[in-house]
């Protein structure tokens, strides 16, 4: 298993370098996901918030990745908060506050029938990112309370951070759809997971799919054929965690090194319009977290 791990990181950072014929790529698709649990458990703590974003470039699009990689290019970019269960008082063995900001380059292929994602991020964590002054300037302008928990934020890194997914799919009749995968990361938190996405209805079916960071849900990066209707989506993943920079091995909050998601969502799609709405729960991610959370992910696209 380990020996795998190391060919799939290795594989995602020579991917991505991949030289590419850029001036015949076109822009194939955009893709996005928010992330907050104000749309979940509504407590404002821990994995509060997030934003994904993906552009997808390549030659063509029909229903199906090409064999070979580098030839559909992700440029991601991702912000994240991660906060004490108190921004204001909280109890001290709860975990830091930490804002990230990341950008990277990842690569979609088919290998004998199964998907493959591969990439590389460089993860910029801490003041340096703005972060937490935009959310302070939030707060001021709707009238809450400062975070004093920002004054005591993990302090500025960056991260090189290199992820890989192996998945394939099985159709289970004509309506749905099984994907199990496993995944591995090496750079701003240390970690194997294993899991597995089921959809009814044709989400995902012949468009290309990115999996957002912290829940685990999938979103559609490129269109593939416009059928209208509700899509439903189940999904859950265990995950190894092995080292975190978001959780210091010198704070009082210590890492706990299994983690799981449960996830749910339905995507509706019109004529010139799709929404799709998830709640994911997360299990515990430090030894002090009393509880798991849940935490809601929103996507809506409009085509004009």
């Amino acid at each position: 298993m380990l020996n795998y791990v190391k060919t799939l990181l290795v594989a995602g950072a020579i991917c991505a370098a991949l030289p590419a014929q850029a001036e015949d790529r076109v822009t194939l698709g955009w893709g996005r996901m928010f992330s907050n649990d104000a749309l979940g458990d509504q407590k404002d703590r821990w994995r509060t918030g997030g934003y994904q974003v993906s552009r997808i470039r390549g030659y063509a699009w029909d229903g199906a990745l090409p064999t070979t990689p580098g030839e559909i290019l992700e440029f991601r970019a991702s912000a994240q908060i991660v906060a004490p269960e108190d921004l204001i008082s909280p109890p001290p063995s709860d975990r830091r506050y930490a804002a990230t900001l990341s950008f990277g380059l990842h690569t979609q292929f088919d290998w004998r029938g199964n998907d493959v994602s591969v990439g590389t991020d460089l993860v910029f964590l801490g003041p340096q990112t703005g972060i937490s002054n935009f959310q302070k300037w939030v707060h001021r302008i709707v009238g809450m309370d400062e975070p004093t928990v920002i004054d005591d934020q993990i302090g500025n890194g960056i991260y090189p951070t290199v992820i890989g997914e192996f998945g394939r799919k099985f159709a289970l009749g004509d309506r749905a759809e099984w994907r199990p995968f496993v995944q591995a990361q090496a750079g701003v938190e240390n970690f194997v997971r294993v899991g597995g996405d089921l959809v009814i209805g044709t989400l995902g079916r012949d468009d290309l799919m990115v999996r957002e960071g912290v829940t685990g849900q999938r979103y559609r990066a490129v269109e593939g054929t416009r059928d209208q209707g509700v899509s439903f989506i189940l999904g859950g993943d265990i995950a190894r965690v092995f080292d975190s920079a978001l959780l210091p091995s010198d704070g009082l909050a210590t890492l706990t090194e299994d983690r799981s998601r449960l996830r749910a969502g339905v995507q509706w799609q019109g004529e010139r319009a799709s929404v799709f709405y998830g709640i994911t729960y997360l299990s515990k991610e430090f030894d002090q977290q009393p509880e798991g959370q849940l935490v809601g992910g929103l996507n809506l696209n409009l085509k004009f």
